[in-house]
């Protein structure tokens, strides 16, 4: 029998595939990233998306003076942003995101304009950084699953004249990437070595989200 579950009204994303079961809570994911969206997409999952809005600095700024590590910061934002969004929705499963780089003991935003994409490739150049991701399942006010996944990515030595022909290359698309990359396309050429799960790299660790949904019976095994 179908559960009757209580309407969202957003729009829906959904694909052909191995979806989730009919008896199955609503998925919404809280992030307004198009990667995640797609990779979603991608994997057959339906779903709403709603985008939460938590004060992303005035929280990585407040656990800074706490000493949190990059790890800590990202887990703390993806509860903050399933739970804000889950408070709305208290029958539905919240699936919320975040992803921090850090480079020795240095944490990176999203650039603000190409000048910042410019700044952080060289920032970066020749040395490895790791990104951490964390991703949070809740509902209503109960977190019921979490996981944190790491990458380190070492980033090949990069002449200035390169940086530029790459920024002029990928525009302003490349923003949305906090190390001011999109490994699925060019940023490919950025790196000698990489560790790590593809999808922990792209912001959405999707196989152990598939895993979970898969171990409480809303995906088919």
């Amino acid at each position: 029998m179908k559960t009757d579950h209580s309407k969202i009204a957003l729009s829906k994303f959904s694909s052909t595939g191995l979806t989730l079961t009919d008896d199955s809570p609503p998925l919404v994911l809280a992030s307004g990233s198009a990667i995640r969206r797609q990779l979603l997409v991608n994997a057959g999952l339906s779903f709403v998306v709603e985008p939460a809005h938590v004060d992303e600095a005035q929280v990585k700024q407040d656990l800074a003076r706490e000493g949190a590590s990059a790890e800590s910061l990202a887990e703390t934002l993806a509860e903050l942003k399933a739970r804000q969004v889950a408070l709305r929705h208290p029958e539905a499963l919240v699936l919320g995101c975040d992803q921090v780089l850090a480079c020795g003991s240095v944490l990176f935003d999203k650039p603000a304009d190409l000048d910042h994409v410019a700044g952080h490739l060289r920032a970066l150049s020749g040395k490895t950084h790791s990104l951490h991701v964390s991703a949070v399942i809740q509902q209503g006010e109960q977190r019921i699953w979490h996981v944190n996944r790491r990458a380190d990515l070492t980033m090949r030595a990069l002449s200035d004249a390169y940086i530029a022909r790459y920024v002029e290359a990928v525009g302003q698309e490349v923003m949305s990437s906090v190390g001011a990359y999109q490994l699925e396309g060019l940023g490919a050429q950025l790196f000698s070595r990489i560790e790590g799960d593809y999808f922990t790299i792209l912001g959405l660790p999707l196989l152990d989200i598939l895993g979970f949904l898969r171990l409480r019976g809303d995906l088919p095994a």
